[in-house]
């Protein structure tokens, strides 16, 4: 399963599009900052499973600020990042998803690409921004096997 990671898109729904074209992902994933954008993702792409978090630009919404998803067998916590302190690091992302028993934690906010392997073997990803410079990850999943992640920009 390819997983379509983006964040921070900012209004460039048409970078959004090139990459989904491009890539042609089994799933996506939206970590917030212009969330609609990822919604309007999803509508171009209906049968497209989707799931997406707000972030801090998103405004007022009932939408969980956190999601904890199980894909192929593996736990990922979604969370934008600033409810986790991101910008000063990652420590608090980290917290949470060993908190929430995740194996992966994908996170926006920072505008900047992260894919670190924790010495317990837990993953941080953050995809880096969609606006700043077409960045994006690509998480393969399979069942029994080591996740592969790349980061990727346009």
């Amino acid at each position: 399963m390819t997983v379509l990671v983006l964040s921070d898109s900012h209004r460039d729904v048409a970078s959004m599009v090139q990459i989904a074209e491009a890539i042609r992902p089994d799933r996506i994933v939206h970590l917030g900052d212009y969330l609609s954008d990822g919604e309007t993702l999803h509508y171009a792409y209906p049968d497209l499973p989707f799931v997406g978090v707000p972030g801090n630009c998103d405004g007022w919404t009932s939408a969980p600020e956190e999601r904890l998803i199980t894909l192929e067998g593996r736990r990922l916590l979604l969370g934008h990042g600033h409810h986790w302190g991101v910008k000063l690091s990652p420590a608090g992302a980290a917290r949470a998803g060993r908190m929430a028993g995740a194996e992966l934690v994908l996170f926006g906010h920072t505008h900047r690409p992260l894919l670190r392997r924790e010495e317990d073997g837990l993953l941080l990803l953050n995809p880096g921004s969609v606006r700043d410079g077409g960045r994006y990850a690509l998480l393969e999943l399979e069942q029994g096997r080591e996740p592969v992640c790349r980061l990727c920009a346009l």
